[in-house]
């Protein structure tokens, strides 16, 4: 691609707008609920394995299904599928203010999660292929940015948004959808895959959806019930679904992930790192403002005001985060941003009651806020360099699922390793015990992202392969090294 939108340009303003508010919408909504959680629990009755799965619902499905999603927009045009996608999510998101109760909340947080599948990866393959080859690295960066503070911003958000009702947490996506309706419609070239053959791996879909709702479902139920048959049944079917969707994309004549993607060493270090860093920064969010609204008693506002340091760093840095990695290489910035943001969380671990904001809770916010912003704009730019540009929405999709299953199984599994069940989140004292466990997990997992990063070749932030990937013999052979394409998922 020899031209394209400039960013410079109203209309390439336009177009970063336009992808990260709609994007940013499905990041809001990842981080927005944890602050509402202990409030929803108490007008709902709810346990804390409802609140549970209120958070994991919305992140099954978007998990689920975004590798299809990534898939279908590059067949059926990327602008056509988000613009589908961000009017999906609105509709569920009214669907969630209205819910009477935990039950319908759940269901209509699934739905979300449809919406989000079909909107995430759309809006990173969007820039990708309607942005100018120059302008690429910075607008990738500025979208990871800002997609990245949404997430963030939503416990300060949602705090805010509880001042009046805990259902307008949901109700304020209407607006905002309205908003990326019009930017993408005046904004967005359309774009697709013109190798694509049309055809969708259904099974593959279905294999991975199983394989994660099952995993999820085991994770939550155990600390309760044990092993009990249906415990022990679902993470036997979540392993061979696993197993089952690897052979299904090694031996699809049109699979929904190519493995041949795969093969790269980049690839494989940035997905290790992904699922790493994502499952600790997921954890993180989901129990720092239920320990500071239960155990500190902060109201659901003070709550979320303890992150605004973090959301400043991204928004004013994160921009220009990604020159880094163009000056000094790619390992640079993302093994000190991995370190820097799991030493903020160490700083967090000892929390506890009568701690002030000052000394307590702002070093550690800041110092993971530093972290998150020379961290998530080079490892987007890096996954989206790496990959062969056609497969752009697949590329996105890929790494947006490794994220967000990552949460996935952080929300679903650390309450059971920090033992904590039930109404158990209630009691300061219990949730405190529990609260550092997660915590010193988190920080390891962070850790862990920044040795995978040691591993990577250094890479330039330029253009991604210019090759087509080559066209699948009638019987493929397997692919032999397994691997992940990377993108930024929040």
């Amino acid at each position: 691609m020899t031209d394209g939108v400039r960013l410079a340009t109203p209309r390439g303003r336009a177009l970063l707008a336009a992808t990260a508010l709609g994007s940013g919408m499905a990041f809001l909504d990842s981080t927005v609920v944890n602050v509402a959680l202990p409030t929803i629990g108490r007008e709902l009755d709810a346990t804390l394995a409802a609140l549970q799965w209120t958070v994991n619902a919305y992140t099954l499905t978007l998990a689920a299904l975004i590798l299809l999603g990534g898939s279908l927009g590059d067949r059926l045009g990327r602008r056509r599928v988000y613009l589908v996608g961000v009017v999906w999510f609105t509709a569920a998101s009214v669907l969630c203010a209205l819910a009477p109760t935990v039950e319908v909340l759940i269901a209509a947080r699934a739905l979300q999660g449809i919406g989000g599948a079909l909107l995430t990866p759309g809006a990173l393959a969007i820039l990708q292929t309607a942005m100018h080859p120059d302008d690429r690295p910075r607008a990738i960066g500025a979208w990871a940015g800002l997609t990245g503070v949404s997430g963030v911003l939503g416990p300060l958000l949602g705090g805010w948004l509880l001042e009046y009702d805990w259902r307008w947490v949901f109700a304020i996506n209407v607006p905002l959808a309205v908003v990326t309706v019009w930017l993408v419609v005046v904004s967005a070239p359309e774009s697709r895959d013109e190798q694509a053959s049309g055809k969708f791996d259904v099974a593959g879909a279905a294999l991975g959806a199983i394989a994660l709702g099952a995993s999820t479902y085991a994770l939550i139920s155990w600390p309760e019930d044990g092993a009990s048959a249906l415990n022990v049944g679902m993470a036997v079917l979540s392993v061979a679904a696993a197993a089952g969707f690897l052979y299904r994309e090694r031996t699809a004549t049109h699979p929904m992930v190519p493995l041949t993607l795969f093969s790269d060493r980049t690839f494989s270090g940035i997905n290790l790192m992904t699922f790493a860093v994502y499952a600790g920064l997921s954890g993180v969010m989901f129990f720092i403002v239920i320990q500071l609204q239960v155990t500190l008693g902060w109201s659901p506002l003070e709550a979320g005001i303890a992150t605004i340091p973090t959301t400043i760093l991204m928004l004013v840095f994160s921009g220009r985060s990604a020159d880094l990695a163009k000056r000094f290489g790619v390992r640079p910035p993302l093994v000190v941003g991995s370190l820097a943001g799991a030493a903020g969380v160490v700083l967090l671990v000892t929390v506890d009651a009568g701690d002030s904001y000052v000394t307590d809770v702002l070093p550690g916010v800041t110092l993971l806020g530093i972290g998150l912003t020379t961290l998530v704009p080079t490892l987007t730019a890096t996954v989206m360099a790496s990959a062969p540009q056609h497969l752009a929405g697949v590329a996105s999709g890929v790494n947006n699922g490794v994220a967000r299953a990552a949460g996935l199984l952080a929300v679903a599994a650390l309450p059971a390793i920090a033992g904590l069940s039930g109404a158990a989140y209630e009691d300061p004292e219990l949730l405190t015990d529990a609260y550092r466990i997660a915590m010193g997990v988190c920080a390891a997992l962070l850790a862990v992202g920044a040795v995978a990063a040691m591993a990577l070749r250094p890479r330039a932030l330029t253009e991604p392969p210019s090759t087509a990937l080559p066209e699948p013999e009638p019987t493929p052979a397997p692919c032999s090294a397994p691997g992940l394409p990377p993108s930024h998922g929040g």
